[in-house]
């Protein structure tokens, strides 16, 4: 419940202005903080008010304390009020239609429903973008959610979508009090960075002081004027919050004189003033009210007359302004400051009474809202009803993707002095065992942590849950440094349960995370196995077999696409097929890795198929997000950004998608960008990350520092970064960082440094199935001799640019291609000039602008001509691809320096064609120069 709209504002002139403006010029967010009773909803609705009638569409949607689950039900709730200004369903983006099920009163109004993706991830995000395309369809729109603090997980996560890309008319006001926040300080989950072109604003809301008082209670007593000693005591009383001064006035028979508050025995708190008040209704009216309090949330007439007992009160107590009518033919409080003072004013057997009525009524609803049996099941005090709506309630949400309310409800519980003690081990476990994603995984960390430094749970208890919180830090979060010691720990709690401890282990062996050698993860493995083979678990079984066949492939084993084979696909148990789904995803990515793309595409069809079936979530997220990496290497570009993009908005343990970014950056030439999206990829804090990905985010360091002629600090990262591969010891990952590292090092003299390196490489993956490995070798082999020896370089980077192709890595190879060019062109061979063209029309055809004008620089060197495509003549005509490229570099704030720097041109030609640019755009100045280009 939130404060209602009052005609009385006082106090809040500059709040109302700011408001408006931001109302009045989208995009913009506003986010109104303040606490309980200040006056939020107020302030809102009279900014509403003053909006032109009809302008725009006011979507309202509501937070409540009490909700079953309904992930992203505050927004869906505020869509259901579009469908006057909804176009025909052919002018509708057609990802609208996957908002059928979710809006079905609107179902006949959009586009036909899209297929079913078989990845929860990528439907939600569609889900999003639908969401963001009805908005923009209806807009310029204002979309208001009240009591942001009550929010589930999911539709803050939507509303974070929707502010950081907000459709161009859309103007988003979330009202929240900032104490009663999940995540303090965070309104949305997560901190909060204004896109550019986007209004954005935090209007907190302050007590009145004494003069607004005076106002306020003048215009509530419709007086000009009242004594300064009533009104000092009535700042006193209500510190200056608008509700209590409000209530408390209300109570009020007269204000004649300066002691008219202690006359009429006035309300020292908001309770007595709500007691004042209810004196005055007639038996029926107050049961209806009681009834309203205990139910909590706005219910309907039936429900209020059920638990009340009487049917006649609802009216006097709508007409007497202390129950209020809401939206959808509800009826509830104004505010919960004065359903709370209702409630706590009913006699505690009165109010265990009230709780088994509801219970007995919301028992008989179809089907029956398990979050609210289980609070009224508390206060009446039955405990086995309440364990088991309770748990029924945790289930079902969990069940239909609510993480955020199951968590919510299995923490009550623990949190409960009342809950008897052998439910609590359980209870834990049940909290440690939810499949958590995005937010929700922050929330079971803090929780279980706070579980485990109690001593109520067994010794068995406390492993399986550390260990169940390891494998979140390490997986869902992205923190293996915090997350590994959690299950060495939990290992050591569970040698009586020997199948969890091998679970453990098998965790703890993947190479991909931590800081240990190959030989400490295979001594891992192998215990895990030894402590597996004794157990009669075969859904943990499964998960030891997967991580073997995951370790085996990820260091390019001769044996790994054998053993592979060995998964169990069609095993009965659905817990091992979970497992299953979980090993051809992680093959998925091991596969990518080595450079068998391929089998990575038919494991990843796999993975996603078993984890549809088995409800595997997390894992098909991981498919989803290696697949852009797949997508990068073998040069399936188009629309790889927005891809991108879309998964680093939903959550930021997308490790590959950062690198991905990051590698588009490269190609071209935007250096800001690519540095902080590989730090992001993994070079912030490279030992805890996941590390072929942190591998590959240092070589593209590298190469960045390189581009820009920071020969030292490219060296400098490139003894780091082999220095982290050699302690691992998996040497297949340094396809991706070896090359640029030897190019470092020969670049800077280091050869001697740089031949061992590639020795050591050349030892490393000897025997390995990792073709990419093998086609780095020669890169790097080619690297060492170029500045010495270009024959034998030319020779090197043709072997490797050959295996490249036939992996396919289009772009590497056209890069290791421009090497053995420019190496045969410092050997006198002329013939290679052709060749640089036709690499610039393939880096062209790709996207890499910056490797593009690196070739045409070296053609015009050379005195060969290479003339990019052209538009049109003409002042007014399109731009053609050279001045395209200097729009988006311009768009991106980058100086006629910089921009130079990246296509390889003098600043007076950039110049040149930067006036060109805004002669045809219409333009006077660079700074209105906008992407996309």
């Amino acid at each position: 419940m939130s404060d209602a709209a009052s005609p009385i504002l006082v106090g809040r002139t500059s709040e109302l202005r700011v408001l408006i403006e931001a109302m009045t010029h989208p995009p913009a967010v506003v986010l109104v903080e303040g606490e309980a009773g200040i006056g939020k909803t107020r302030l809102v609705h009279a900014a509403l008010d003053r909006l032109v009638s009809g302008d725009r569409p006011v979507l309202l949607g509501y937070c409540h304390q009490i909700r079953e689950p309904f992930p992203y039900g505050p927004v869906v709730e505020a869509l259901r009020e579009v469908a006057d200004r909804l176009p025909a369903a052919e002018a509708l983006n057609p990802v609208t239609g996957a908002l059928r099920d979710y809006l079905p009163e609107l179902s006949h109004m959009l586009p036909p429903s899209p297929p079913w993706l078989n990845d929860l991830r990528a439907e939600r995000h569609r889900l999003f973008r639908a969401m963001r395309a009805l908005l923009a369809a209806v807009g310029p729109a204002l979309l208001v959610i009240e009591d942001l603090h009550w929010a589930d997980d999911g539709t803050r996560e939507l509303l974070r979508f929707l502010t950081d890309q907000p459709p161009e008319g859309l103007t988003v006001v979330a009202t929240y009090r900032r104490e009663d926040l999940s995540t303090p300080g965070l309104p949305l989950g997560r901190t909060y960075r204004r896109p550019p072109g986007t209004t954005s604003l935090v209007i907190p809301l302050r007590p009145l002081d004494a003069p607004e008082v005076n106002s306020l209670a003048c215009a509530l007593l419709n007086r000009p004027d009242l004594p300064p000693a009533f009104v000092a005591r009535l700042h006193e009383r209500t510190a200056g919050i608008p509700f209590v001064v409000e209530e408390v006035v209300r109570s009020l028979p007269d204000a004649e004189g300066p002691d008219a508050l202690d006359r009429a025995g006035v309300p020292l708190l908001l309770r007595e003033a709500m007691a004042e008040r209810m004196a005055a209704l007639s038996p029926a009216a107050v049961s209806a009210v009681q009834a309203a309090a205990v139910l909590r949330l706005p219910v309907g007439e039936q429900l209020i007359t059920t638990v009340g007992g009487d049917s006649a009160g609802l009216g006097q107590a709508l007409r007497a302004g202390v129950l209020h009518e809401h939206p959808g033919g509800r009826y509830g409080f104004r505010h919960a400051l004065a359903q709370q003072a209702v409630y706590d004013a009913i006699p505690g057997p009165d109010r265990r009474l009230a709780h088994e009525r509801a219970m007995a009524a919301l028992a008989a609803v179809t089907p029956p809202p398990l979050v609210q049996l289980a609070f009224h099941s508390r206060q009446a005090g039955d405990i086995g009803a309440w364990l088991r709506h309770g748990r029924a309630a945790a289930d079902q949400a969990a069940a239909l993707g609510d993480t955020a309310l199951a968590i919510e409800v299995l923490d009550g519980m623990l949190a409960d002095p009342d809950l008897p003690e052998p439910d609590r081990g359980p209870l834990s476990l049940a909290l440690s065992r939810l499949d958590t994603t995005g937010l929700s995984h922050q929330r079971v960390e803090r929780l279980m942590r706070r579980l485990l430094r109690d001593d109520f749970l067994s010794r068995e208890v406390r492993g399986e849950a550390r260990l169940n919180l390891g494998m979140v830090l390490c997986n869902q979060g992205g923190d293996s440094s915090t997350g590994r010691p959690e299950i060495l720990a939990a290992v050591a709690e569970l040698h009586d349960r020997p199948a969890l401890a091998a679970r453990g282990l098998a965790g703890l062996a993947m190479p991909e995370w931590g800081t240990e050698s190959l030989a400490t993860h295979a001594e891992w493995m192998a215990r895990a196995e030894e402590l597996i083979a004794t157990a009669d678990d075969p859904g943990l079984a499964a998960a030891v077999l997967v991580n073997r066949v995951a370790f085996q492939m990820s260091i390019g084993s001769p044996d790994a696409f054998t053993v592979a084979a060995t998964l169990p696909v069609a095993d009965p148990s659905t817990a091992v097929r979970r497992e299953v789904a979980r090993g051809y995803c992680n093959l998925h990515d091991s596969a990518t890795t080595l450079g068998h793309y391929a089998a990575a595409e038919a494991f990843g069809r796999q993975g996603q198929r078993l984890a549809a079936e088995s409800g595997a979530l997390y894992p098909a997220h991981t498919v989803q997000v290696s697949t852009t990496r797949r997508r990068w290497l073998t040069g399936q570009w188009e629309g790889l950004r927005d891809q991108a993009i879309a998964l680093v908005e939903l959550s930021t343990e997308a490790p590959d998608a950062w690198l991905v970014l990051g590698s588009l950056a490269l190609a071209t030439g935007d250096w800001e960008e690519a540095r902080r999206y590989l730090y992001n990829a993994g070079m912030d804090a490279p030992d805890a990350r996941y590390v072929p990905v942190a591998v590959a985010a240092a070589g593209g360091l590298i190469e960045l520092h390189l581009a820009r002629g920071a020969l030292e600090h490219a060296v400098t990262e490139a003894v780091q970064a082999v220095a982290r591969l050699r302690r691992k010891g998996v040497w297949v990952w340094g396809a991706y960082l070896v090359p640029s590292a030897v190019t470092a090092l020969a670049r800077a003299g280091r050869v001697q440094e740089g031949a061992e390196l590639v020795a050591e490489f050349a030892d490393g993956i000897a025997g390995r199935l990792a073709p990419a490995a093998h086609a780095a070798l020669d890169h790097a082999r080619g690297a060492l001799a170029a500045d010495r020896r270009p024959a034998e370089a030319a020779d090197f980077f043709a072997r490797a640019r050959e295996a490249y192709e036939a992996l396919p890595q289009p772009y590497t190879a056209a890069r290791v291609g421009e090497s053995e060019a420019r190496a045969r062109l410092a050997l006198g061979d002329r013939s290679a000039a052709p060749v640089l063209a036709e690499l610039a029309e393939r880096f062209g055809a790709l996207g890499a602008t910056h490797d593009a004008a690196r070739c045409r620089r070296a053609l015009r060197d050379l005195g060969v001509e290479s003339p990019l495509p052209r538009g049109r003549k003409g002042g007014a005509g399109p731009l053609s691809p050279r001045e395209k490229e200097v729009a988006r570099l311009v768009a991106l704030g980058r100086t006629n320096r910089e921009i130079a720097d990246v296509l390889f041109l003098s600043t007076r030609t950039v110049e040149t064609h930067v006036a060109t640019v805004l002669r045809k755009l219409g333009l006077r100045s660079r700074t209105e120069i906008a992407p996309p280009f």
